[in-house]
């Protein structure tokens, strides 16, 4: 992925603008519009020329809000727990965030068909087949970084609390918990107007704070760290590749990217929305696992395996522990609100009948239960570095049929036909499934698992190789060379995206 060739311009040009709507027409349903004043009704519901709005580069608060995290920290000091040196942590922190350009260019789907990635995906896999992908995918990733996200508050914002006195180990994470998940659900509610407006402001909060407590950390950096017993060879690869996968399983996830930039207008410029997604991404999750990882060097293992939101508490007066759990409430509520907002779509798009906003609400639910479950359960250290790796095998193959059928197909989706749903449709292929799609996914999951190396599972491959973890290169090219093959045949005889 780190050699991928610039893509010219006019393999992803927008689609088509059609004729221009009469300014006197009557808006086709004025609830619709997008405000950051009220909830958000529309879902997946096609967004008219008229209600489009904004500019590519508002995308880069978007990405950056959620990801001026706590959770980045806890990712940079795993590298130096693996084992590495912190050139070497900051060289596998680079790298797993380059997929952040593939994240940025499926984003470019959503203006161009004027509706949510989840639906834009029945061109990939089919009207029946895309149902099974959204759902394991959509809620695959909706439960996890919910959860995440939330042990993260509920853990300090249980230390807050028994600082102040109330000391319950069970009770406190649970009402930190569900009123955090009360406040994301909120958030979706309102949605994509709310978001676009409050996020710049959230993003430049945030940062401040983080920067703040970064301040804290560094004087207590061992900048002379060497690791007690320096890796080489296969070993040094094996804790290299894992740590990659964990980086990168976070961009990778994001297929919702096409949700946040579907209501730009469709002249908007592809290449201005890949860098804003990208970039608003990649900088500040750089950035901060880079401190992560600085952070590490002055502590042991058995601290950071304790948890990395006590030990950042240890180095900062206990009069500014507030403000880290301020952060990493509004960082959660950020990241958690988005993720239930484009949940709420997938919902939608795997056919539950139900309105965008009763979906965010069950999505809120199952989430706040899964993260209960976690802070009874496990430590917030092991969470990270399990959930994250096994969600790898599943969004690398989904991400990489995304992007290459955005190249192939050069951005032209029509709205209209993915919401055909009827027997023989544009979308419908071989009986609702898309046969190359589906393949695609099923082989670049079972090679990605194959490949994948973590306390709990390790594949038959990376076992193999000394337990060096190939999960993410193998389940992106496996999927995306599938993918293609099997389009040139005649399987994929009616969704060759070259074709039309």
């Amino acid at each position: 992925m780190s050699d991928m060739p610039l893509i010219p311009e006019e393999a992803i040009a927008p689609a088509s603008v059609p004729d221009a709507v009469p300014a006197s027409a009557p808006h086709p349903d004025p609830s619709l519009s997008d405000s950051a004043a009220r909830p958000e009704t529309r879902g997946i519901e096609l967004i008219d020329d008229r209600d489009r709005h904004g500019r590519a580069r508002d995308l880069f608060a978007v990405w950056a809000a959620p990801n001026v995290s706590v959770l980045n920290f806890t990712i940079g000091a795993t590298l130096i727990v693996l084992g590495l040196e912190l050139w070497q942590a900051v060289l596998v922190i680079i790298a797993g965030m380059l997929p952040w350009v593939l994240t940025g260019i499926i984003a470019i789907s959503g203006p161009a068909a004027g509706t949510s990635g989840s639906v834009v995906m029945r061109a990939m896999y089919g009207i029946i087949g895309n149902r099974i992908v959204v759902a394991f995918m959509g809620w695959l990733v909706a439960a996890v970084y919910l959860a995440l996200n939330w042990l993260a508050a509920a853990f300090l914002g249980a230390d807050m609390l028994a600082r102040l006195g109330w000391d319950a180990p069970v009770a406190a994470p649970i009402v930190v918990t569900v009123v955090v998940a009360a406040i994301t659900v909120l958030v979706a509610v309102y949605g994509h107007g709310l978001i676009l407006r409050a996020y710049t402001y959230v993003a430049i909060l945030l940062l401040g704070i983080f920067l703040v407590l970064t301040g804290f950390i560094l004087p207590n950096v061992d900048w002379g760290y060497r690791a007690a017993e320096p890796l080489s060879g296969v070993a040094l690869w094996s804790a290299a590749s894992i740590g990659f996968a964990i980086i990168a399983s976070a961009p990778l996830s994001y297929i919702n990217s096409p949700d946040m930039a579907r209501y730009l207008p469709r002249t908007t410029k592809p290449g201005g929305i890949i860098a804003a997604t990208a970039f608003g991404g990649a900088l500040p999750g750089i950035f901060f696992m880079i401190v992560g990882a600085l952070m590490a060097t002055a502590v042991s293992a058995d601290e950071l395996s304790a948890g990395v939101e006590g030990v950042m508490l240890g180095m900062m007066p206990a009069g500014l522990a507030p403000l880290l759990v301020f952060g990493v409430i509004v960082n959660t509520v950020a990241l958690n609100g988005m993720t239930t907002y484009t949940s709420s779509m997938a919902l939608q798009a795997i056919g539950v009948p139900l309105r965008r906003i009763p979906a965010a609400a069950v999505v809120g639910v199952i989430g706040t239960a899964l993260t209960i479950y976690l802070t009874l359960s496990t430590t917030f250290l092991n969470a990270v570095n399990l959930m994250l790796q096994f969600l790898i095998i599943v969004a690398a193959p989904v991400m990489a049929i995304f992007v290459v059928d955005v190249l192939l197909r050069r951005n032209r989706y029509d709205g209209l036909d993915l919401f055909d749903e009827r027997r023989g449709s544009r979308f419908w292929y071989t009986g609702g499934w898309g046969v190359p799609g589906m393949a695609a996914f099923a082989l670049g999951t079972t090679a990605s698992a194959l490949c994948l190396s973590t306390e709990v599972w390790t594949g038959p491959i990376a076992q193999a190789m000394g337990y060096i973890d190939l999960s993410v290169p193998v389940g992106t090219i496996v999927a995306a060379v599938v993918y293609v093959a099997l389009l040139r045949t005649r399987l994929g005889a009616q969704g060759r995206p070259w074709a039309e």
